[in-house]
C-alpha cells in the first residue's frame, strides 16, 4: 500500500542557481525499509527535510509530497509530530531535557496526554530499548550512543508510522552503530514502520534494506533491491563504487556471476568457491626509530574525586607516521588527544613531543575537533581560511586539495556536514602542522573524499608531519593506517601495525577480514582478497 508519493519534487536555496533537489519523484510503500545513499552535498538531508514541513528549509519548491494521500503542507503540526518520526546525525542538537525520563515523556507532554498514558508509553519504550538501568540518569552523563538511542525511543514514543534517519550512525563507535542499526531493522520488521535512512557507512545498512535509492546532484538515479544495485555496481558512480558493501565490491572485482552477495555471510560463500591464495603475504612496515609523541605513565579525571578517564597510559608515536587510536564511545579519545595539544594536563605523567617537554619542544600542533562548527568563525569560508594564513595562494592550493573552491563564498553553516569537514580539514591544514591531531574527520565524508583524503594524509606524511586521528571508522583506519591502538578503561591495550590489529580482532575489525577468515588468512581489506583471488 502507497504510504509515501513525491511527484516532480524540485527545490533551490535561496540565491543558488543550483537545484539541490532536481525533478524528484518516487513511491514508497508502507513497512517497506529505504535506505537513501549519496555523496556529500548531493541533496540527501534536503530530501529527507521536506518530509518533515516543520524542518523543510527555507527556499524555492516545486511539485507535490503526499502521506497517505494527504499533501505534506495540509497536514497539521500535531498530525506531523505523531506520524512522522526524525532523527538527526547529531544527537545533542536533539535532546532538549535534563534527564532521561523527561526526554522520553517531553514529546507526549507536548501533545497533552494524561499522565497514565504517558506513563505507560515511556515504561514500554525504555523497556524495548533497554533504557532501564540509565532512565533516571542526566543525559550529559549519557555516551554518544545512549544519546543516540534515547533519540530513537523519544521519536518511537510517539507512535509515528513513518521513520526518518539522517546519518545516524556518524557518531558511534562500530559495535554501537551495529547495535543502533539492528534496533532500526527490529523496529521495520517487528512494528511494520516505514523507514528511511540516510547512511555514508553502507556496509550493515544495505543489508536490512528492501530498496536503494541512489541520489546524485540532486536526482534519484537507481532505485532497485540491494543484490540488483550491487550487481549493476560498475554502471553506478564512483563514490558507490568505493562505497557499497565488501562482498559487492569483491564480487564485481573480479567479475563475479550469479548473485550478488551482500551480506559477510553470503561473501564467505561466494569467496570460498573462488580460485585462491590461502594467506595474503605483506610487506612489513618500517617506522623511525624517533618519536614524535611519547606519554609516560599519564593519569587524568576532570573532577577531583570523579573517575579515572585515563590512567596508568603509556604510548609512543612514531614521527612521521599516520596513527590511529580507536576504541568505544566514552573511552576517553578525546581527551587523550586534549592533552597531546596540551588543552588538557594529566595531574601525573610526563609528555614528550620530539624528546623535549612540550613548551620546549617548538613544534606546531593543529587539531581538528569532532565538532568542526566550533572552528567556523567568520561569515565565509574564505574569510575562515584568511584568518589562519593570509597567503591567496596557498589558500586557493588548500581549497583545491580539499575540493572546496565552489564554497568558499558560503556562510560554513550553509555547508553540508561532509562539506563542513572538508571545510574544516582545509582551516588545519594551511596552519601547516608538525603534528595533526583529527578527532573522528571522516564523519559525514563520503567514500570518495575518503580516498582523496587518505592522499592528503600521505602527502603531510612526506612533509614530515606526523597525523595522529581517532576514528570508528574501522574500514578506513585498515587500508590506511600506519599504527593502530585499542584504548579501553584508561589504558591502550593493544597497539601494533594496521595489518596485525585488525587480522587479530574477531568483532572489532573489517568486513574484508570477517568474509575472508579462515580462507584467506591475513587479509584485512578487500584489495587484500581480491588480489589473492586474481593472482
Amino acid at each position: 500500500m502507497e504510504q509515501i508519493k513525491i511527484e516532480n519534487l524540485s527545490f533551490s536555496y535561496p540565491l543558488c542557481e543550483k537545484k539541490a533537489i532536481d525533478n524528484i519523484s518516487l513511491k514508497i510503500d508502507n513497512g517497506e525499509f529505504i535506505l537513501l545513499c549519496g555523496k556529500s552535498g548531493c541533496g540527501k538531508t534536503t530530501l529527507l527535510k521536506q518530509l518533515k514541513k516543520e524542518l523543510a528549509p527555507h527556499g524555492e519548491k516545486a511539485g507535490n509530497i503526499f502521506l497517505n494521500g494527504k499533501l505534506i503542507e495540509d497536514i497539521s503540526l500535531r498530525e506531523s509530530a505523531e506520524k512522522i518520526g526524525f532523527v538527526m546525525q547529531n544527537p545533542d542538537l536533539q535532546i532538549v531535557t535534563d534527564k532521561v525520563w523527561h526526554e522520553l515523556a517531553f514529546g507526549l507532554e507536548n501533545l497533552a496526554l494524561n499522565k497514565d498514558e504517558i506513563r505507560l508509553r515511556t515504561a514500554e519504550m525504555a523497556s524495548y530499548f533497554g533504557i532501564e538501568e540509565w532512565f533516571n540518569n542526566k543525559t550529559i552523563e549519557l555516551s554518544g550512543g545512549q544519546r543516540q538511542i534515547l533519540n530513537l525511543a523519544s521519536v518511537m514514543v510517539m507512535h509515528p508510522d513513518v521513520l526518518v534517519l539522517d546519518e545516524p550512525t556518524s557518531q558511534l563507535d562500530p559495535i554501537a552503530a551495529e547495535n543502533f542499526l539492528y534496533t532500526i531493522g527490529k523496529i521495520n520488521r517487528e512494528l511494520g514502520t516505514t523507514i528511511i535512512l540516510t547512511e555514508q557507512r553502507l556496509e550493515e545498512a544495505f543489508t536490512y534494506a528492501d530498496r536503494v535509492f541512489v541520489m546524485d546532484r540532486g536526482k534519484i538515479i537507481s532505485d532497485l533491491a540491494p543484490s540488483e544495485t550491487g550487481k549493476g555496481l560498475n554502471d553506478m558512480p564512483e563514490f558507490l563504487k568505493i562505497a557499497a558493501p565488501t562482498a559487492i565490491r569483491i564480487f564485481n572485482k573480479i567479475g563475479g556471476a550469479g548473485n550478488c552477495p551482500v551480506t559477510v555471510r553470503e561473501g564467505r560463500n561466494f569467496l570460498s568457491k573462488t580460485n585462491h591464495k590461502n594467506i595474503c603475504k605483506k610487506q612489513k612496515k618500517i617506522f623511525s626509530k624517533t618519536n614524535a609523541v611519547e606519554l609516560n605513565d599519564i593519569y587524568f579525571r576532570y573532577d577531583k574525586n570523579g573517575k579515572e578517564i585515563l590512567k596508568n597510559l603509556s604510548l609512543k608515536i612514531p614521527e612521521n607516521s599516520f596513527f590511529t587510536i580507536l576504541g568505544g564511545n566514552g573511552a576517553g579519545k578525546t581527551t587523550l588527544l586534549k592533552i597531546i595539544s596540551s588543552t588538557l594536563f594529566p595531574y601525573s605523567g610526563k609528555i614528550k613531543i620530539f624528546g623535549e617537554k612540550p613548551k620546549k619542544s617548538g613544534a606546531k600542533i593543529a587539531s581538528m575537533p569532532q565538532d568542526v562548527q566550533t572552528l567556523f568563525t567568520a561569515k565565509t569560508v574564505m574569510l575562515d581560511l584568511k584568518e589562519v594564513n593570509k597567503n591567496e595562494e596557498k589558500i586557493k592550493e588548500t581549497a583545491e586539495l580539499t575540493k572546496i573552491t565552489d564554497l568558499l563564498e558560503k556562510h560554513p553553516f550553509d555547508l553540508s556536514g561532509g562539506e563542513q569537514q572538508r571545510a574544516a580539514l582545509a582551516k588545519v591544514l594551511l596552519c601547516e602542522p608538525k603534528i595533526l591531531l583529527l578527532d573522528e574527520p571522516t564523519k559525514g565524508m563520503d567514500a570518495e573524499f575518503k580516498a582523496d583524503f587518505a592522499k592528503i594524509i600521505q602527502s603531510l606524511k612526506k612533509k614530515n608531519c606526523t597525523v595522529i586521528m581517532i576514528s570508528h571508522d574501522l574500514e578506513f583506519c585498515a587500508k590506511y593506517s600506519d599504527l593502530c591502538a585499542m584504548l579501553f578503561d584508561g589504558d591502550i591495550s593493544a597497539c601494533a601495525s594496521s595489518d596485525k590489529f585488525f587480522s587479530g580482532n574477531r568483532f572489532y575489525t573489517t568486513a574484508s577480514c570477517r568474509i575472508a577468515r579462515g580462507i584467506i588468512d591475513n587479509a584485512v581489506t578487500d584489495e587484500d582478497i581480491i588480489k589473492c583471488v586474481n593472482e
